[in-house]
């Protein structure tokens, strides 16, 4: 899907029991996780996921990794993670925005970059 002339999916992930804290919200490293869900939704989308990276001989690391959190993310909640592709001339670079699926309120954004 393309908004504003990037390049988007969204993926919609239930939050597991397993991945909240002490604090009864998502702990802050499983963030991570959702964005690579949402890389890999977006990697498929435009035909280029991993395992077509590897054949051609590239690996894509990620080599930058942004992210500010706003609201915690919490048991049961349905949030929408969405990637979008705003560079892939030189370098993959995909901004995302994490929210809550039913009211839309922001939890998260982040950034990622990957080169070959």
């Amino acid at each position: 899907m393309r908004s504003k002339g990037v390049l988007h999916v969204d993926t919609e992930i239930l939050v597991p029991f397993f991945d909240i804290d002490t604090m009864h919200v998502v702990w802050h490293g499983h963030y991570v996780k959702y964005l690579e869900v949402a890389r890999c939704a977006l990697l498929d989308h435009i035909g280029h996921n991993y395992t077509h990276m590897l054949a051609a001989g590239y690996a894509w690391p990620v080599i930058d990794m942004q992210l500010r959190y706003v609201r915690g993310a919490t048991f049961g909640q349905r949030i929408n993670v969405r990637a979008s592709l705003v560079e892939w001339e030189n370098r993959l670079k995909i901004n995302y925005l994490i929210s809550d699926l039913v009211s839309g309120e922001r939890l998260t954004r982040a950034s990622t970059v990957q080169v070959a």
